[in-house]
């Protein structure tokens, strides 16, 4: 279980979000979170992509808001418990493009 991770700092987070943009993920206006919607080839390839960030997230003790239709994924990343986005965000946000990029 990971330990209790702080809020990125505005520099911190001025500094990530083009690396984030540059892969699909952008900021949700009106809140501190980014999001990206993906596209699979079927359900099967969509379910098996979220079972992968599943266990990874609870590895992490972080769980996304995301919602599923057949073969689209939309995942919002942020973190209630401070009001904006953590290093973890950023971690996840790594192994979620390193999922997709091998589907």
């Amino acid at each position: 279980v990971a330990g209790k991770a702080q809020r990125l700092s505005d520099e911190e987070r001025d500094q990530l979000l083009p690396n984030l943009r540059a892969v699909g993920w952008n900021e949700l206006e009106g809140r501190d979170a980014i999001f990206r919607q993906f596209h699979f080839k079927d359900f099967i390839w969509a379910f098996g992509f979220m079972t992968r960030v599943a266990l990874q997230a609870e590895k992490l003790d972080y769980h996304p808001e995301w919602f599923n239709g057949y073969n689209k994924i939309h995942i919002t990343l942020s973190a209630c418990e401070c009001a904006g986005l953590l290093e973890w965000n950023v971690n996840l946000v790594s192994f979620i493009e390193h999922v997709v990029s091998m589907t």
